[in-house]
């Protein structure tokens, strides 16, 4: 399938129709939804023809292939459309990332979760990452500790996924947002 500048004329080449049709027999379906039956192609398109309309692959990989009777432009149009609002209706899920010393004070750490617990009613992720520095990494219990406490205090928010995650000086946890059909 070629690429073309314009969109409208690429969608257009996005299913089959009339005489691109190459299977011998197609289960055929009229304009008004009505199953008429196996038909050999080139009586499907004759049919289709004598109503002004076109003849449109709609699943190919059945056996056989079905058709439907319909304007092939109308036809795109509403399959865009139902593509849009799919796309619209999709959960957009965001991670927010803090990133913390292992030796923070208790109340900028208190500053940290209250920031974390307000991504978490917005339903966005967020993963808490604690960083070692230097000699801090001989101490990796203390970042585990910070942690274990930080998931305590989000439980009735949100959920740890994943556990408990280590990298060379990182140590992070992610936490996702609890439904709220639960």
């Amino acid at each position: 399938m070629a690429r073309y500048d314009n969109r409208r004329e690429y969608k257009k080449d996005l299913y089959r129709r009339n005489q691109n049709i190459r299977v011998p027999e197609v289960r055929l379906i009229n304009s008004d939804g009505t199953m008429i039956g196996i038909k050999p192609v080139a009586e499907a398109i004759a049919l289709a023809k004598e109503q002004e309309l076109d003849l449109v692959e709609i699943s190919p990989n059945a056996e056989p292939p079905v058709c439907k009777i319909l304007d092939y432009n109308k036809y795109v149009y509403e399959q865009g459309k139902k593509s849009k609002d799919a796309k619209k209706k999709q959960a957009k899920v965001t991670l927010k990332e803090l990133r913390i010393k292992s030796r923070i004070a208790a109340h900028d750490l208190d500053v940290k979760l209250r920031q974390i617990e307000e991504f978490l009613r917005k339903k966005d992720m967020v993963r808490l990452t604690v960083v070692f520095h230097g000699r801090e990494n001989q101490h990796k219990d203390l970042g585990m500790q910070l942690l274990n406490d930080a998931a305590k205090r989000l439980e009735p928010l949100g959920n740890v996924d994943g556990g408990l995650q280590s990298q060379g000086n990182r140590m992070a946890m992610t936490f996702v947002p609890k439904n709220e059909a639960k």
